[in-house]
């Protein structure tokens, strides 16, 4: 995939876009255009928040740990966490992450959902809200 131009979206078009994703169903990415979009688009949000949560659903542990250390570099938060060597490697993982405590919570998951939620906590009420979800493979690059 070649690299596209880093174009900041203007706060309304962020938002309509990471809208655009809602929890009921999911979207099949496949226009690098549209990536990007949606990369830029979410790191303006998310650079507006005061904090965030994620919420991650992954097919095992390796494959949620590595979407959330990708999606805390994109954030520009400290990625270097350690990993719950007691998580079953191989089962479906649910992780849950909040920026406020930098710390993880991580748990087996029994539903067929795959993807990243975000809930962005800020005094701009714009700004605040869940959103998602997101490929768990969105930022990695």
């Amino acid at each position: 995939m070649s690299a596209s131009p880093l174009v900041e979206p203007n706060l309304e078009s962020a938002l309509k876009m990471i809208k655009s994703y809602d929890c009921a169903s999911t979207k099949n990415l496949e226009l690098s255009i549209e990536l990007s979009e949606l990369r830029n688009s979410l790191l303006l949000v998310a650079k507006l928040a005061s904090s965030q949560n994620l919420g991650i659903c992954a097919d095992n542990f390796q494959q949620g740990f590595a979407t959330l250390t990708s999606y805390l570099k994109a954030f520009g938060y400290p990625h270097n966490l350690e990993q719950d060597l007691t998580i079953v490697p191989n089962e479906p993982v649910y992780l849950k992450f909040s920026t406020q405590k930098m710390s993880y919570y991580a748990d087996k998951y029994t539903g067929t959902y795959r993807g990243v939620l975000i809930s962005c906590q800020s005094e701009e009420d714009l700004v605040s809200g869940t959103y998602g979800h997101f490929p768990l493979d969105l930022f990695v690059s």
